[in-house]
């Protein structure tokens, strides 16, 4: 059972907001390549972006803390509206990219706030400048520095259009205040990184431990594929742990154990791919559980824990899978 997401068409706390439901079209899990399907927003018009007006931050001013938003006041700016309240020094967003980010929304007219990701101590990635999140992000985000805070004041265009976001208790007159902090920025070149970590098993593939944004190297050796789900590290980031709910964004390369055959790869696609830990195949669910964020991981799975007698496409049935998966952040 396959649940779609919403992720990419609402901001990724206003998911629970938007809505989702089952696909029943099938019972087997996704592939790792599958990534959900998404829901396209409103069309909006691409014009300037002002500086303001925006309400004034009247509490939490500084980058990483909860921010305190006046009403606003006045008519809202017709256009969409980005200001730069701190300004960060890391490398300029870029289309494409997968940004990770704090951010709280309200309502212009009331003040109410409808989402933040401050409370749930726990930030929201996704990618920008490819009609996949709210048109006022797609564009207010692109050549912004990472550690910079904004924030948007967000028209109905470029936001949910005349139709509002009714279950976010959204009108479609109603234009959209953000504060936003860019914590961090991913994109296909993008790797693990931590401490190197010794591979001495014989019996185990060997993973490249190259950071370059290539795809790494997996050599098979001439044994005989373990029965057990094997879980080991390649380079131990020093995030936090991954937690058994947790959705991933990840780089990732899959062979076959027979033949070393490559059957799906992120790098050939030059995307990255998101999974929750909980739509995946088992082998996946339970070798990625526990490690931390900033790893590669060698991920051996058996075919009781992937597809088992299923073949799949470039996937023969009752296969041991071998994987090099870079978990880049938790989404």
């Amino acid at each position: 059972m396959r649940r779609r997401s919403v992720l990419l068409a609402v901001p990724a706390g206003l998911l629970t907001l938007a809505g989702c439901g089952d696909d029943k079209s099938g019972s087997d899990k996704t592939k790792p390549s599958q990534e959900p399907t998404s829901q396209s927003p409103s069309p909006a018009p691409s014009g300037k972006i002002v500086s303001g007006p925006v309400p004034p931050i009247t509490a939490g001013k500084k980058f990483g803390e909860k921010p305190k938003v006046a009403k606003g006041t006045g008519k809202p700016p017709h256009d969409l509206a980005v200001k730069t309240i701190s300004q960060g020094d890391g490398r300029k967003t870029v289309k494409g990219d997968w940004v990770q980010i704090n951010y709280l929304a309200q309502i212009w007219d009331t003040g109410k706030v409808i989402d933040n990701t401050f409370d749930k101590k726990k930030t929201a990635a996704f990618p920008i400048g490819k009609g996949q999140v709210l048109p006022g992000w797609d564009q207010g985000l692109l050549g912004r520095n990472l550690g910079s805070r904004l924030e948007l004041a967000v028209p109905p265009a470029y936001a949910y259009g005349k139709q509002g976001q009714p279950q976010a208790g959204i009108k479609g007159t109603d234009t959209l205040v953000f504060v936003i902090d860019l914590v961090n920025a991913f994109n296909a070149k993008s790797s693990a990184k931590g401490r190197k970590v010794e591979q001495t098993n014989p019996d185990l593939p060997k993973v490249s431990t190259n950071t370059d944004g290539k795809a790494p190297t997996i050599t098979i050796p001439k044994k005989s594929a373990p029965k057990k789900l094997v879980s080991e590290y390649v380079i131990e980031g020093d995030g936090q742990e991954v937690k058994k709910t947790d959705a991933l964004l990840v780089q990732y390369k899959g062979v076959l154990w027979d033949g070393g055959k490559e059957f799906d790869s992120t790098y050939k696609r030059g995307e990255l791919a998101q999974f929750s830990l909980q739509q995946v195949v088992k082998g996946w669910s339970q070798g990625l559980t526990g490690k931390k964020v900033g790893s590669r991981v060698l991920v051996v799975v058996p075919p009781d824990l992937g597809y088992g007698k299923a073949a799949q496409k470039g996937i023969p049935a009752n296969s041991t899978l071998v994987f090099s998966v870079d978990i880049l952040t938790v989404l």
